[in-house]
């Protein structure tokens, strides 16, 4: 089989996967708007890990983001009738997730931290964090706290609209399009605000990607 056929046949097969698994979770959506309450647990257990990640990288507080992680929940579940599949059950529940988050740190004007040892567990497809990374990885005792400030200076800088994008796409690895749905706007837009924000983070973060 040819690189491009493998390819090809490589996509087919995901995209077959992302459609069983939207029509699973639309299934149980389905039963939970039938009164069947108890299949909405299924999606709670399915999703909460991933959820919670999401708000904790928004958020950087643990016990707010198992509060926030619990009110999208809850949110989506007294919403429930309203969902018609046009988006996946997920992308609407991130939605509400991310929407919440960015409602809560609005009114409370928290700060956003990265855990530096969480990028270097999670992020892979991140060209300007990566490069951290790796350098912490040959000297990480005497760097760790040094970059962890600079990280989180560098990421405060960046607007609301920026950050998601950035924790979305580089530490969730959710893609454009999935992105776009969950913030209601283009994928243009996602590109050029993924874009803005590396531009942003790599100006802030100089001394350390040149070394």
């Amino acid at each position: 089989m040819s690189e491009s056929n493998a390819m090809t046949g490589a996509l087919a097969a995901s995209s077959a996967s992302h459609a069983a698994e939207a029509d699973t979770d639309m299934a149980l959506v389905r039963q939970v708007q039938a009164g069947e309450v108890s299949a909405y647990d299924k999606l709670v257990v399915k999703y909460r890990e991933r959820l919670y990640s999401v708000v904790y990288n928004l958020t950087g507080n643990r016990e707010d983001a198992n509060d926030l992680a619990q009110e999208a929940f809850i949110k989506a579940f007294r919403s429930i009738n309203l969902f018609r599949g046009k988006s996946s059950f997920f992308t609407w529940l991130y939605r509400i997730a991310v929407n919440n988050t960015l409602t809560h740190l609005k009114r409370n004007r928290m700060r956003r931290f990265l855990s530096l040892e969480k990028v270097d567990e999670e992020v892979h497809s991140s060209d300007i964090l990566e490069k951290l990374t790796a350098r912490t990885r040959s000297d990480k005792p005497t760097l760790m706290r040094e970059l962890q400030e600079k990280l989180n200076e560098a990421l405060q800088k960046l607007s609301l609209k920026h950050r998601t994008v950035v924790v979305l796409f580089e530490i969730e690895g959710l893609s454009h399009q999935e992105i776009a749905e969950i913030t209601k706007t283009s994928e243009g837009t996602v590109r050029s605000r993924l874009h803005y924000a590396k531009q942003q983070l790599q100006a802030s973060l100089k001394e350390y990607l040149e070394q």
